[in-house]
């Protein structure tokens, strides 16, 4: 049995599609606005590139047995999916996005219990930002925005709930965060039904593991080297411990041959502190997927 996959479009696009090509899983589309697209690939009959909105509704309603979409609106639209784990990460960067309550930054509020009744909001998730503020016992005018979001204060409405990866836009539009409302990574969503066919599962199971074994592998390189055996400890030393190196005797020589993954930031100052240690033969090499 075969899968049917809906991937996102918009912001997340580029970044889903060049995680995809990473993990041999290349999509074919007929131009780079096309809403259809093919994978080569025996366990994919086919695939839809829609807005991340609608991905929640159209897997658990089975239109799809398999998609990915944000947390957030996983939340705002309350479906029901299986994921099968988050895929860390973004339009820009690997940490997640949040959804976050924001106010002009001379603003006499600092938590949302502060505000007052009444008080008019703007946002592209209504269902979220209304559980929150009758959570916290303020009754606030929930407003739909369709973009620009941080652009309606004060004009429009007195505060925002809005997406942040990093804050910079919400600072530069006068807004200051004083809560978090929910925190979304990209996940892997399935519909129920097709989870509970095992055929079906254990494809869904396999994409996830080539998925993941992307993103572990990102910003990480496998470094080998060879060892004096005197001086093994004090290169074993040297390194990370995001990894028991793996360590063997050289053929007809008093040393050993060792590797170990590393972390890419860290590899400029490690080589150099490496041969000072007396390793030779230093190898960096880059690390297409690790799948633990």
């Amino acid at each position: 049995m075969v899968l049917r996959l809906v991937l996102p479009k918009g912001s997340l696009e580029k970044a889903t599609l060049e995680l995809f090509a990473a993990a041999d899983l290349n999509l074919e589309r007929s131009s780079a606005v096309a809403y259809r697209a093919t994978i080569a690939d025996p366990r994919i009959e086919s695939v839809r590139i829609l807005r991340p909105q609608e991905i929640p509704n159209y897997v658990a309603d089975g239109l799809f047995d398999l998609g990915i979409t944000g947390r957030d609106w996983i939340e705002e639209t309350s479906s029901t999916v299986v994921s099968l784990g988050e895929l860390k990460y973004s339009k820009a960067t690997s940490r997640p996005i949040r959804i976050v309550l924001a106010v002009p930054q001379n603003a006499p509020w600092q938590t949302v219990r502060d505000l007052p009744d009444g008080v008019r909001v703007s946002t592209e998730y209504p269902a979220i930002t209304q559980r929150f503020f009758k959570e916290a016992g303020v009754e606030a005018e929930v407003l739909l925005s369709y973009g620009a979001t941080e652009a309606k204060v004060p004009d429009i409405v007195d505060l925002v709930v809005d997406i942040t990866e990093t804050g910079r836009a919400l600072q530069a539009a006068g807004l200051r965060i004083i809560d978090t409302l929910c925190t979304s990574y990209t996940e892997l969503i399935a519909n129920p039904q097709a989870f509970a066919d095992p055929e079906k599962a254990h494809a869904m199971r396999q994409i996830n593991t080539l998925l993941q074994g992307v993103l572990h592998a990102r910003g990480k390189v496998l470094v080998k080297m060879n060892v004096p055996a005197d001086q093994l400890d004090e290169v074993i030393a040297l390194l990370p411990s995001m990894k028991a190196p793996t360590v063997n005797e050289l053929f007809r020589s008093a040393g050993y041959a060792v590797e170990t993954v590393v972390a890419k930031s860290a590899i400029n100052i490690l080589i150099p502190a490496l041969r000072d240690q007396g390793a030779s033969d230093i190898v960096e090499i880059p690390i297409a997927k690790i799948v633990a």
